[in-house]
């Protein structure tokens, strides 16, 4: 194919004199050096190398990037140390303004709206390295997994760190050939060579940064297709004890039943397959990374049925800013009270009321003085984001009916797949679907700073007893 390139008359190319920097800065108010301005990643090649003996990772990562400004210099989000840069394939300067920032300046300006790639070389010991008071590095000497969130790329590989740039994913990871490599989307290839090989995974779904994943490790690997035919593929390690390993390899296997269960509830399963992982490594929680959610040996069903609820809420559809968290696991907690209602628990208005008596008794607690709609950045994880966010959405279940919130989540989750979003447009979303003001309703459950009246304009059957 010859791709012809039409520059408009009057429009000069963008030169080092006039085209200015990219800003280090991804305007998020929780993590300002979160993602970068100035460049909108489209797809990603990475292709590590990781030694367990001496835990280094040795890096070649490609990023196919738009520029939505006229640039003469980028920045990049990693805290491995940087070999070599070079951008369309010429090579460019870089320096470190911050551990966490990578600055290049390429060898002549970037025009607003061209496409570029730039490849950044890199080796170090991840474990070394900190960010925002974080040391994200999981492994030992058997087994490593790269989960966590809000921030885990920079521990492995050159990004725009941040929920609101989503790109595609090729992840090639080289470790010795005995070990097995779990990673997004779709497995491509595995080739050996020597006593190494190298495993191709692929993500062909926009896919936020820090959901990119890979594991190594020994692990027991089962695949298949659920009911609707949608692939899985579950990893359990061999390093747990058997009766662990065992007990996780059965919860794991719900995960298929589950992915149907939901996807009748909220529409079609956004991606292309399913599964997880279960890590021997010592995680004290649980990572909706995106088709392969990770988990601890603790591993449980209501955990599986919140972190595939993820793949519809926080990964299909991505919060916009961090402080829009309560979009993921407000809705994700929710799930689990649901699929609990029908599966032999308790109904979801019995859950919430037995919630609300419990907690309403204590109004100055941080359950309900934390602003749901902006909690903070040391709090974006807090219990209230979880609990009480779920408790909006039962609320919400009384307030317009069953019907109307299913018919909300699923025009939600429709109109946003493979987006953004934020709690101002869920709001309005509310008020278009059910007909209904819900100004009132919204402020008593997220930022009143107190428990809502126990009124049915609050979706509450009795108040505080």
């Amino acid at each position: 194919m010859l791709l012809l390139v039409v520059l408009a008359p009057g429009l000069p190319l963008a030169t080092a004199e006039d085209s200015g920097p990219g800003s280090p800065s991804g305007g998020d108010g929780y993590w300002p050096l979160d993602g970068n301005s100035g460049t909108d990643a489209r797809h990603y090649d990475i292709r590590v190398a990781y030694d367990f003996a001496d835990r280094i990772l040795a890096g070649r990562t490609k990023i196919r990037m738009r520029a939505t400004k006229d640039l003469s210099s980028f920045s990049l989000d990693l805290v491995l140390p940087v070999s070599s840069v070079s951008v369309d394939g010429r090579r460019a300067r870089f320096r470190r303004p911050h551990p966490h920032e990578v600055r290049v300046v390429p060898s002549r300006a970037i025009a607003a709206g061209d496409l570029f790639t730039v490849e950044v070389r890199y080796r170090g010991r991840p474990e070394r390295f900190a960010y925002a008071g974080q040391r994200n590095w999981l492994a030992d000497r058997h087994e490593v997994v790269t989960m966590n969130e809000p921030h885990m790329a920079p521990w492995w590989y050159p990004s725009n760190d941040h929920p609101s740039d989503k790109a595609t994913f090729d992840i090639r990871v080289n470790v010795p050939r005995a070990k097995e490599v779990v990673s997004n989307g779709v497995r491509v290839s595995r080739r050996v060579s020597g006593n190494r090989a190298t495993t191709h995974w692929r993500m062909t779904d926009p896919m936020t940064t820090y959901l990119a994943f890979f594991a190594a490790g020994d692990f027991r690997i089962e695949t298949g297709r659920t009911r609707s035919g949608i692939r899985y593929y579950n990893a359990v390690s061999d390093r747990l004890p058997a009766s662990v390993r065992s007990r996780a390899v059965r919860i794991l296997r719900r995960t298929s039943g589950i992915t149907e269960w939901l996807q009748r509830q909220l529409g079609d399963y956004p991606f292309s397959t399913t599964g997880g992982l279960v890590t021997s490594l010592p995680v004290g929680f649980a990572l909706e990374n995106q088709t392969r959610p990770t988990y601890g040996s603790w591993i449980y069903p209501g955990v599986v049925v919140h972190e595939v609820a993820h793949q519809w809420f926080g990964d299909s559809v991505s919060v916009r800013r961090w402080r829009d968290i309560w979009l993921n696991e407000g809705f994700a907690t929710y799930a689990e009270v649901f699929y609990a209602a029908g599966h032999g628990g308790p109904s979801v208005n019995t859950w919430l009321q037995g919630v609300y008596d419990a907690t309403c008794r204590h109004p100055g607690s941080v359950f309900w003085r934390l602003d749901l709609d902006d909690p903070g950045a040391s709090r974006v994880f807090h219990s209230a984001v979880y609990d009480r966010g779920a408790m909006v959405l039962a609320a919400l279940r009384n307030r317009i009916g069953g019907t109307d919130l299913l018919r909300l989540l699923r025009t939600w989750v429709r109109d946003h797949r493979d987006g953004n979003a934020t709690v101002a447009q869920f709001e309005t979303l509310a008020e278009t679907v059910s007909g209904e003001q819900l100004d009132g309703f919204f402020d008593a459950w997220l930022r009143s700073g107190a428990p809502p009246a126990g009124t049915s304009a609050n979706g509450l059957g009795r108040g505080c007893p």
